[in-house]
């Protein structure tokens, strides 16, 4: 099973909800706002800042905001900045791995392909369309067209 770390699932609740925000937004804000504890809001958005995502203002009326608007963060810009690159496996990242097979293993150089894969359907996903209501977009729908072109491209 793939999943995200509780981190990056909640940056992207918090990255939704900075996308509603007219102005800059506190971590208490947020956290009020989300139900996830102020401590851990102040440690994503700080990440968050690091991967430049958001500016943080400093002052009586600081916060933070977005660094770009919303349809120029994808997920996986969101996901990269908590949890580092996107790998399904431990071997596929870049640099030396601790798997005793690593200098005889065939499929270490094609799960970059499919990490790839799975990175390419996760830029595709703008964090304006998160953000938006629900019926204002099908993802199933914008997936299952960008495969079919994807077939075309393959077969031409």
């Amino acid at each position: 099973m793939i999943r995200l770390t509780n981190l990056a699932d909640y940056a992207v609740v918090l990255m939704c909800e900075m996308s509603h925000a007219d102005g800059r937004l506190s971590a208490q804000d947020l956290s009020s706002a989300t139900s996830i504890p102020a401590p851990t809001v102040a440690k994503i958005l700080n990440a968050l800042g690091r991967g430049g995502l958001l500016t943080s203002h400093r002052g009586l009326k600081g916060g933070f905001s977005l660094s770009r608007p919303a349809d120029e963060i994808s997920v996986a810009d969101i996901i990269e900045a908590i949890d580092g690159p996107i790998s399904l496996t431990h071997c596929a990242e870049t640099g030396t791995s601790d798997c005793c097979f690593d200098d005889i293993c065939q499929m270490r150089p094609r799960w970059q392909l499919i990490n790839s894969a799975v990175r390419g359907a996760l830029l595709d996903v703008k964090l304006s369309a998160l953000a938006g209501p629900e019926d204002s977009f099908d993802l199933a729908a914008r997936f299952e067209q960008k495969a079919k072109e994807s077939k075309k491209t393959a077969t031409a």
